[in-house]
């Protein structure tokens, strides 16, 4: 049976010493992407990794690597990114005040474009860039940090991009970010979420293949 949604861990919760022993691990699990969290200290108060370490992991490992990109004026970086092995680019639109350039060069480079939105950011912010993207991601907390809780209002932003989606006959994916666990899967893939980003609460809980398992046994549940 062909799970209801993506499970895309993020390597911000990995052990950062062995990170292409962690995504050898989640191939060995049945993963199949993986969330890398660019932070840059300024966009966000923290700092993670750039492209030279995905290259390096991208030379270890053929998951399709989900490049989430919590940075300032992110098209100054494009290029690098997807030369680094990124399959898909996320930035975020409160970044760059020329988004369309942004996702219209993601494109070009061959890269799958998808924008992000903060909590409190409106969905109008994407209303007209919609039909140019492979994915919009709806963070669940603000970004920055690992193991938040999840921002309950974000599950109706969920319920009403997806709405939109349906009414306008758009196929791009819609992914959850921030708080994801099994407690709230159910809900969340109800919503209408197909990609789901969880750190701690996947890294934390290993052998992986066991925790991939009752990430899909939550989702058939009832929604609560």
């Amino acid at each position: 049976m062909t799970p209801p949604f993506i499970l895309s861990p993020s390597l911000l919760s990995a052990d950062f010493g062995r990170l292409a022993d962690e995504l050898a691990a989640l191939e060995a699990a049945g993963l199949t992407w993986a969330h890398l969290d660019v932070m840059d200290g300024l966009f966000v108060p923290n700092i993670t990794f750039g492209p030279p370490v995905i290259a390096a992991l991208r030379r270890r490992s053929k998951l399709y690597f989900d490049a989430h990109l919590m940075i300032e004026r992110p098209e100054r970086y494009l290029a690098a990114f997807r030369e680094a092995g990124a399959d898909l680019i996320c930035v975020h639109a409160e970044a760059t005040v020329h988004l369309e350039r942004a996702v219209s060069e993601i494109r070009r480079l061959g890269a799958a474009p998808a924008v992000a939105l903060n909590p409190a950011t409106s969905l109008a912010t994407v209303e007209y860039l919609l039909p140019q993207l492979d994915m919009v991601l709806v963070m669940t907390v603000n970004p920055g940090f690992g193991g938040q809780s999840f921002i309950p209002f974000c599950l109706d932003k969920v319920r009403d991009l997806a709405a939109i989606r349906q009414k306008r006959g758009l196929s791009f994916r819609i992914q959850a970010d921030g708080g994801v666990t099994p407690e709230n899967t159910a809900a969340l893939v109800a919503a209408g979420a197909d990609v789901l980003v969880s750190g701690s609460a996947f890294f934390g809980h290993p052998p992986y293949k066991e925790r991939l398992d009752v990430f899909h046994a939550a989702a058939a549940a009832p929604a609560p």
